[in-house]
């Protein structure tokens, strides 16, 4: 099990996204891709699902610093140790997916 963590993190670690995106520079990109499943979700269906939510960065920021459970299949998003501003750049930035 744990050499097959290993192995996806590496594989999700290869095709990090440009530097120019928040994610990129945070731990975000072990589990979640753009437009590939690892173990999160695709962060394009993460903007599509809240598409048109007024609170939608709120709602993702909330997540990324409290963590979620069983809304996106079985695997937990536990929380996540990133400052505030940080969070809300990667929110805004999901959501222009």
């Amino acid at each position: 099990m744990k050499v097959a963590l290993f192995a996806a993190v590496l594989v999700a670690f290869s095709g990090l996204a440009s530097a120019a995106e928040p994610a990129a520079a945070k731990a975000c990109m072990a589990c979640h891709q753009v437009d590939k499943k690892v173990f999160g979700p695709m962060f394009k269906d993460v903007a599509n699902k809240y598409k048109g939510d007024a609170k939608a960065e709120e709602h993702i920021v909330s997540v990324i610093n409290n963590g979620s459970k069983g809304v996106w299949g079985t695997f937990a998003m536990p929380k996540q140790d990133i400052k505030p501003d940080d969070a809300k750049a990667i929110a805004k930035w999901i959501m222009s997916l």
